[in-house]
């Protein structure tokens, strides 16, 4: 009796998947006919790739799947459409009795081994004015950033969450904003781009009674993806669990981490990874408060690449070497504290990630937006840092246990400055009063009596050296 019970539920089974898994085709082909064999290919659950004849066919559930897309191979072009990175994906159509969606790709005429990647946090527009600032401040910035390499290097961006404030209604300007800009983009969601009515589709059986995500993926398709450039293998995915009405909690999820390790698994190990999230996964500062509560799951999954995580959420500057093959970069956010000002809640201006690139070698530097590109560290004069009156301090935003902090007095070296944890001076003059965020990337050195002038050197893991001076 038993078994025939476990006989008819495997039947049920079967019947409940048939009645909902459809089969998806199609092929992949170069714009001059040719297939493309071992292309990825994914429904955002389910993965195979490209046969010799650069065809697929895929399994899926109508209940949850909206898109068929691929992983777009190094030897092709990612192409931009207004900007932004849109053509690797087809939205599945339910009335379609065919299912056959089909892809076509540029082969690049060399290999893309060098090239430039910004990594943006948090424009995190509410409204027309903030949008404003973003575009005639951020993408002016950044613009000129790109600028320089034109001609020499593709550029690209990734807007790590949090593009607008709850307020879908600016997706479409702000995609706009950034359609002529020689960049091309990719997004990341955050937990302000998840419409606040529904719950978030990992939640949910299936998408009839909406959820939260749809708004976002009709503007820029889905949310956890690949691409490659170079020797880089490059992800977007999603850390918000979505409840309602703005809760939610930082975390992967199942859903998120097998849609990674399946994605990994056609990916060489060893192989440099960039990972984008919107919530950091590995901060030490704030109690580690706003990081994905699956660390470790996601740890695993990657521990066998090398792998450097881009993540913002935090609206402050946190850099960790977690492993010597696992690098997290916590970057300041576009909108600083919020649009209230100029600095983020630990004192790093508003800003972006500049990510140089070649072949496996990554090589960054934090931009603020407005400043020059060797603007690395803000320094405080004797009395300007309330907390630490007698002391010249200063603030090395992307700092990493790698850099040296130095100073000198009247030309003589003294040594390393004394890094200390404490809430930045400029933060609370802009924010108003203390808001007990005690940053870890603050130094102070103490002059002697009669000392007539200090000089700063900050040199990072790549032997650059940045100075600033102080006269007393």
């Amino acid at each position: 009796m038993r078994k025939q019970i476990v006989f008819l539920n495997l039947l049920f089974s079967v019947a409940m998947w048939n009645a909902q898994a459809t089969v998806v085709k199609g092929s992949v082909k170069s714009t001059d006919g040719k297939p493309v064999e071992n292309v990825v290919v994914t429904d955002g659950y389910r993965f195979t790739s490209t046969n010799a004849q650069g065809e697929y066919s895929l399994d899926t559930d109508e209940a949850k799947s909206r898109f068929v897309y691929i992983s777009t191979p190094s030897d092709y072009e990612i192409i931009a459409s207004e900007g932004w990175n849109r053509s690797f994906f087809l939205p599945i159509n339910p009335s379609d009795e065919g299912k056959t969606y089909d892809f076509t790709l540029t082969r690049r005429n060399r290999p893309a081994k060098k090239f430039v990647y910004l990594a943006v946090s948090d424009p995190q527009v509410t409204n027309e004015q903030e949008l404003a600032r973003y575009t005639n401040e951020t993408l002016v910035d950044m613009q000129q950033t790109a600028s320089r390499f034109k001609g020499k290097q593709e550029v690209y961006a990734m807007l790590l969450g949090d593009l607008v404030n709850d307020r879908m209604e600016l997706f479409e300007p702000l995609r706009k904003s950034m359609a002529s800009q020689g960049i091309v983009y990719s997004p990341v969601i955050g937990n302000h781009d998840h419409n606040q009515l529904y719950t978030a589709l990992s939640n949910l059986e299936d998408t009839k009674n909406g959820y939260a995500e749809a708004r976002y993926e009709s503007f820029f398709g889905p949310y956890n993806y690949s691409f490659n450039v170079g020797d880089i293998h490059i992800i977007a995915l999603k850390d918000i669990d979505y409840i309602k009405d703005r809760k939610y909690t930082e975390r992967f999820g199942k859903e998120q981490l097998d849609w990674l390790k399946n994605d990994l698994s056609y990916v060489e190990p060893g192989t440099t990874v960039f990972i984008n999230v919107h919530a950091p996964v590995f901060n030490q500062t704030d109690k580690g408060g706003g990081n994905a509560r699956d660390a470790e799951e996601f740890r695993q999954i990657v521990k066998d690449y090398n792998v450097h995580v881009f993540a913002g959420h935090t609206h402050f500057y946190e850099n960790n070497q977690v492993a010597p093959t696992l690098y997290e970069h916590n970057i300041g956010a576009a909108c600083g504290a919020w649009w209230a000002g100029h600095v983020n809640r630990c004192g790093a201006p508003n800003g972006y990630l500049v990510v140089e690139v070649d072949g496996a070698n990554v090589k960054w530097h934090y931009k603020a937006t407005g400043r020059p590109a060797d603007y690395q560290l803000r320094v405080y004069k004797p009395g300007e840092f309330k907390s630490a009156a007698g002391y010249v301090v200063a603030n090395v935003w992307d700092w990493d246990s790698a850099w040296r902090v130095e100073w000198s007095e009247d030309g003589q070296s003294k040594g390393a400055m004394e890094r200390f944890d404490d809430e930045d001076q400029d933060y609370i003059d802009m924010h108003g009063k203390p808001e007990d965020y005690h940053t870890r990337h603050l130094f102070r050195c103490q002059p002697s009596s009669g000392a007539k002038q200090i000089e700063i050197r900050a040199t990072n893991r790549f032997g650059e050296t940045y100075k600033q001076t102080v006269v007393l």
